[in-house]
């Protein structure tokens, strides 16, 4: 079955660095759209922050834009967030998540809802 499995979460101070890494398994992994989000906390509303298409094309969200990078590496099915310049507002839970085929990112403003399979998520707090 689909499994995404999320590492790499931490605690730094602000302007800092962490990188987390979503493995997946069971399924064709270089034909579907993969992302993350990320959920300030409990309650709150869970938000885009980067997805990468089938192509290599990425989005991420305006307010790490600059700051965040997202990468796939399809022969390890692996999706990476590069991030950097953290401050204390990125602070929250982060998930990966895949969704079969392309992101389609003219249709979807945003992909939160549109995502099929998601891990458990990894937790990010920036202190200042």
């Amino acid at each position: 079955q689909v499994q995404l499995v999320e590492s790499g979460g931490g605690s730094v101070n602000v302007g800092g660095s962490l990188r987390l890494s979503c493995a997946a398994s069971g399924f064709t992994y270089s034909r579907w759209c993969v992302a993350w989000f990320r959920q300030a906390a409990a309650g709150k509303e869970r938000e885009d922050v980067a997805a990468v298409d089938v192509d290599g094309t990425s989005r991420v969200a305006e307010s790490v834009k600059g700051r965040f990078t997202i990468s796939r590496d399809n022969a390890k099915s692996t999706h990476h967030l590069q991030m950097n310049k953290l401050i204390p507002e990125d602070t929250g839970m982060y998930y990966c998540a895949a969704r079969g085929g392309p992101c389609d990112f003219g249709k979807y403003s945003e992909l939160t809802g549109s995502m099929d399979h998601w891990g458990k998520g990894t937790l990010v707090t920036v202190s200042s």
